[in-house]
């Protein structure tokens, strides 16, 4: 069961679990028009309804009559900025939703695992620049991050009841910014500055010298199915989290805009040179160590950071300019991704 399949991670991985020939269903809210989801043909996506996390009844039919054998519980307000304007429909879904999947999932005989998508914003940031491992002090700042802080609270309370009556393991997911052909998001740097080109408009650029660690979204998802999977059988024994982060130092805002430039030349007519912040809170350095991951699940991400960003553009460039089927442009990726990871085993 994937929740979230029409959100933009949540297509990637559904085209994923199809690709491996892993049997999945949906359940999410509606796509947005201009969504990833939208653009796949209707014969490619995988079975699902639309349905919203938080709707026990809705939540509870759906399990009791597709009996999945494992979650990868992805469904989220995700966007930091929204996250202000909207606080109480974002710790809702972020947590209130999660903890109704949590217990639904424990009372359900067939499934066998629980793996959940957080973020890198989890952690306690103040801002000294080093790497977090997932030991590390949690705590929110921004309405968005302290949700998901209070998803890995609700994480860490239903692991503790199914030590005591299922004995499904739970794991946590936590990844930085991803990017990745079919977002058009609001407020994210890439799908803005695709936007611009795609509308003729300017872009202004929030916080050039913030530095993250970005990442191609096949990357993480990746490392979710080998958590998924590692996790299967165990208990008291499962780790309850991992994070995802690519190689190499991470990029600043300006670094990406430079490639995304160089790999998509059109978006150049479109940029402003002036930058401005956006008025809310956000942190200016966040970076994540993953070797529990690599050492424990064998994970390792496809792309550098920068072939990420090159990538994306890439894909935006032969759907926009070229026009070339999405779908097919998505499996050029997915191939990539899989043939990689043959390659290093």
């Amino acid at each position: 069961m994937l929740t979230g399949h029409t959100g933009f991670k949540g297509t990637w991985m559904s085209m994923l679990l199809q690709e491996l020939g892993i049997p999945v269903v949906g359940f999410s809210l509606p796509p947005d028009p201009n969504s990833l989801y939208l653009r796949i043909p209707k014969y490619k996506r995988i079975d699902g309804v639309f349905g919203d996390i938080r709707n026990r009844k809705d939540l509870e039919a759906f399990i009791k009559i597709n009996k999945p054998g494992a979650i990868i519980h992805l469904a989220a307000q995700p966007l930091v900025i929204d996250s202000y304007k909207n606080p109480l429909d974002t710790f809702s879904t972020n947590v209130q939703g999660t903890a109704e999947l949590l217990d639904l999932a424990l009372k359900a005989p067939t499934i066998k695992a629980v793996v959940v998508s957080t973020t890198d914003k989890v952690y306690r940031n103040l801002g000294l620049g080093e790497p977090f491992k997932e030991t590390d002090s949690l705590g929110g700042r921004d309405p968005y991050s302290a949700s998901k802080v209070g998803t890995e609270s609700v994480l860490d309370a239903w692991r503790e009841i199914s030590r005591k009556t299922s004995r499904i393991p739970i794991t946590s997911l936590r990844a930085g910014n991803v990017v990745g052909g079919g977002d058009l998001a609001n407020n994210r740097l890439l799908p803005d500055l695709v936007r611009g080109f795609i509308h003729s408009m300017p872009v202004s650029i929030r916080n050039p010298a913030s530095v993250r660690p970005w990442q191609h979204v096949l990357d993480p998802l990746w490392g979710y199915l080998l958590a998924l999977n590692n996790s299967i059988g165990k208990t008291e024994s499962c780790t309850p989290a991992y994070n995802f982060s690519a190689d190499g130092s991470a990029l600043t805002v300006q670094q990406v805009v430079n490639i995304s430039v160089a790999h998509m030349p059109q978006v150049k007519e479109i940029l402003w040179s002036q930058t401005e912040d956006s008025g809310f809170a956000e942190s200016k350095i966040l970076k994540l160590d993953s070797s529990l991951a690599r050492e424990e699940l064998a994970w390792d991400s496809a792309w550098t950071q920068e072939m990420a960003i090159a990538s994306t553009m890439k894909w935006w460039s032969d759907f926009l300019v070229e026009k070339k089927d999405p779908f097919s442009i998505c499996l050029n990726d997915i191939d990539f991704l899989l043939n990689s990871n043959r390659l290093k085993r």
